[in-house]
């Protein structure tokens, strides 16, 4: 969820910034620029909650990936 957190900010510290551009300057080109971070914004959110929903659903465990010894196997 830090990902995401960090999504976040950094998308809205570029929009304020170009609405403050904006203020100064009156350029329409910076309210277009805060029309397509916002878009692709949305866009990666989704497929990363997606991706966080999938790991839920299908107990998919990126845990083991990095893991020197190879994946935990339970021994019942």
């Amino acid at each position: 969820m830090a990902i995401v957190r960090l999504l976040l900010f950094a998308a809205l510290a570029v929009i304020a910034g170009a609405l403050v551009l904006y203020g100064i300057k009156r350029d329409r080109r910076y309210l277009r620029f805060v029309v397509e971070v916002a878009k692709y914004t949305v866009i990666v959110l989704l497929v990363i909650l997606l991706a966080f929903a999938a790991q839920r659903l299908f107990g998919i465990s990126s845990g083991d990936v990095f893991s020197v010894h190879g994946p935990a196997v339970s021994s019942a």
